[in-house]
């Protein structure tokens, strides 16, 4: 017999949620949800976060198990994709069908694919917030991580609508962020441009440093451009490659097309006779998106408006607001939002 989650009218007040994954990510948003007020449960799997996980008001279980039966409302999965399905092996047999499952993971396909084959499917509603750091563990957790975090929550055909509105509460009313929906691939796709190429290219700009003969000289003068265009090369490299594996087809496109525009411009740097209006346009391209930071910078109010869905076919409607730039701010009922968005193109 199908589960009935109402996302709609669930009290928040009495919301409990579980967070499988004690990590930078599964820290932070336990440390969240505990400085809501919200009941949560969470298990690490080793011990050694326990102590300062409870003294921030985090409940923590021995088992994986214990975790998976413990009736919260949403149980969150926090941790490294290749560790999901020997996990989602072990919770199958144990959660109750009115617990939503859902994850943080930067990638979605592959975590939906696997929560489909240990059949918890219709019990799924995927997430991610984008937000993090180069530092890992919970020891570098923090609520505050997730301040102003916009959050993708993602679906497929079978996704039930109603679970989709208590994440979406959930991220909105109980954690303060905003949202936008996204089907999987879509997703993915855009994961790979503004995470996993990057930390690619990061990578790559590192290890030329690391291979030039001039290399403790060149770091000695590195300073802000260096910085901020190498931050995430900084980041645990074992997480970085699982992370990037994860997504293989969407950032190996990528970085064949980066390793493109890079060739063209090294093309037209040989020619001095004809590379000036080339780069001109080359560097000028990305005016839009300097404008809009700008704007961001500047404190420009957003522009807002009222979205609404149908019950055919939300899935696209939501996913062609993301595309116009929108986030969804709160949900003011079955199948109506607050939306807000400033345009990179404006």
């Amino acid at each position: 017999m199908e589960v009935i989650v109402d996302g709609l009218n669930k009290d928040l007040s009495t919301l409990s949620v579980g967070i499988a994954g004690l990590g930078l990510i599964g820290g932070s948003l336990a440390r969240r949800f505990a400085q809501a007020g919200v009941r949560t449960l969470a298990w690490n799997h080793h011990d050694t976060p326990y102590a300062d996980a409870r003294a921030a008001g985090i409940e923590c279980v021995d088992s994986l198990e214990d975790l998976a039966m413990s009736g919260v409302d949403v149980l969150f999965l926090c941790t490294p994709l290749r560790a999901m399905e020997d996990m989602l092996d072990v919770i199958a047999p144990h959660i109750p069908p009115a617990t939503t499952l859902s994850d943080v993971g930067s990638v979605k396909t592959r975590v939906h694919d696997a929560v489909v084959a240990a059949g918890l499917g219709r019990q799924y509603v995927g997430a991610h917030p984008m937000a993090g750091s180069e530092f890992s563990g919970f020891q570098s957790s923090s609520a505050a991580l997730l301040d102003s975090a916009l959050w993708a929550i993602t679906f497929d055909d079978t996704t039930d609508y109603l679970r989709y509105l208590l994440m979406a509460r959930i991220i909105t009313d109980t954690l303060g962020n905003t949202f936008i929906g996204l089907d999987n691939a879509t997703h993915d796709a855009a994961a790979a441009t503004i995470s996993h190429m990057p930390h690619v290219v990061a990578t790559a700009m590192v290890n030329l440093l690391q291979d030039s003969p001039e290399c403790n000289v060149a770091a000695a003068l590195s300073a802000g451009s260096w910085r901020d265009m190498t931050r995430v090369a900084l980041t645990d490299p074992d997480r970085t490659q699982a992370m990037v594996e994860e997504n293989p087809a969407n950032v190996a496109a990528l970085v064949r097309e980066m390793a493109q525009r890079l060739t063209d411009v090294a093309d037209l740097l040989d020619d001095p006779d004809n590379h000036g209006l080339e780069l001109t346009g080359f560097f000028r391209k990305a005016d839009p998106y300097r404008r809009f930071k700008q704007a961001q910078r500047d404190g420009r109010p957003m522009d807002s408006d009222e979205l609404t869905v149908t019950s055919r076919s939300w899935r696209h409607e939501l996913v062609e607001s993301a595309r116009r730039g929108e986030r969804i701010t709160r949900v003011r009922g079955i199948r109506a939002f607050d939306v807000q968005w400033q345009h990179v193109d404006d």
